[in-house]
């Protein structure tokens, strides 16, 4: 006998349940569809409209069935409701990839998605995707939500460009950032009513690269009422959503002011070189609150 030859392995014939207390569920935006093993139910398959009170009676039949561990893909932002309410009330669940879910191999044509998830979540073939805590959970929503302002505010600043170059006022090929302190004080000006280049010219910060006798020059324009009321305008959003960037930055300093830690016994260490602040720089020192 040939004993060099490796022996074969063996494998089972047929998948071992890792969770029996599984679930799957089926998330849409109007209605979701739960299963349940057959075994735990005579109807394992049912659904419930996306309403709260539905919510909740979902997760009171889960319980009822003996039920620990929860699968859903993460459709859209529909998950959210379902996810805090199943948590709530002590389940484990996995918010799973489509994707993953899609490349497991064997699905039949007539199974519906939830008793697919449910099969799949009982045999331990499905990862949960990473989900943070609550309180960092929030800090992540105020993050998107004033990176969504900025990008809306950036949208009103080309607007200004627009509405400057329609009355051939170069502003934005003399100055680095026609919102920084130069640029804002002359288009503040002129929508106040100055129109006199020099006068305008004079609002230059000390700090601005471009001479007032560049500046002047490029203040030298035909001021028509409609592109002064679109910069206006624009000028206005611009300030509302920059207002909004505050409130958003007062949020998240509050948050990390709850999150934060006992301080370092040295304090905080000092930064490794001077830094100038960055333009969009949140309104608070988060090195020291991270």
């Amino acid at each position: 006998m040939d004993k060099s030859k490796p022996k074969a392995r063996r494998f089972p014939e047929r998948l071992m349940t890792i969770n029996p207390d599984a679930a799957g569920i089926d998330v849409g935006s109007q209605f979701h569809v739960a299963a349940v093993s057959p075994q735990r139910d005579s109807e394992p398959v049912r659904s419930f409209q996306s309403f709260t009170g539905d919510l909740h009676r979902l997760a009171d039949w889960l319980v009822a069935c003996g039920i620990e561990t929860v699968a859903m893909e993460s459709t859209g932002v529909y998950w959210i409701p379902l996810f805090e309410v199943l948590e709530s009330r002590g389940l484990e669940v996995f918010v799973v990839n489509a994707r993953d879910v899609k490349h497991v191999h064997g699905r039949k044509t007539d199974v519906n998605d939830a008793p697919w998830l449910q099969q799949l979540h009982a045999y331990g073939l499905l990862r949960a995707s990473f989900h943070p805590p609550a309180n960092i959970a929030a800090l992540r929503a105020y993050l998107r939500q004033r990176e969504r302002l900025l990008d809306y505010a950036a949208a009103h600043i080309q607007h200004m460009q627009k509405a400057l170059t329609q009355m051939n006022l170069q502003l934005q090929h003399v100055v680095s950032d026609i919102t920084g302190v130069t640029g804002m004080r002359i288009i503040r000006a002129i929508l106040a009513g100055t129109r006199d280049p020099a006068v305008l010219a004079s609002y230059r910060d000390l700090r601005c690269k471009a001479s007032a006798e560049t500046i002047e020059q490029a203040l030298r324009g035909h001021y028509r009422p409609e592109h002064l009321f679109a910069l206006g305008q624009a000028v206005a959003l611009y300030d509302a959503y920059q207002g909004h960037v505050v409130a958003c930055d007062r949020e998240i300093e509050a948050l990390l002011s709850r999150l934060r830690a006992d301080p370092p016994p040295d304090g905080t260490p000092a930064p490794a070189r001077h830094r100038t602040r960055q333009v969009n720089e949140p309104a608070f020192d988060v090195r020291k609150a991270l």
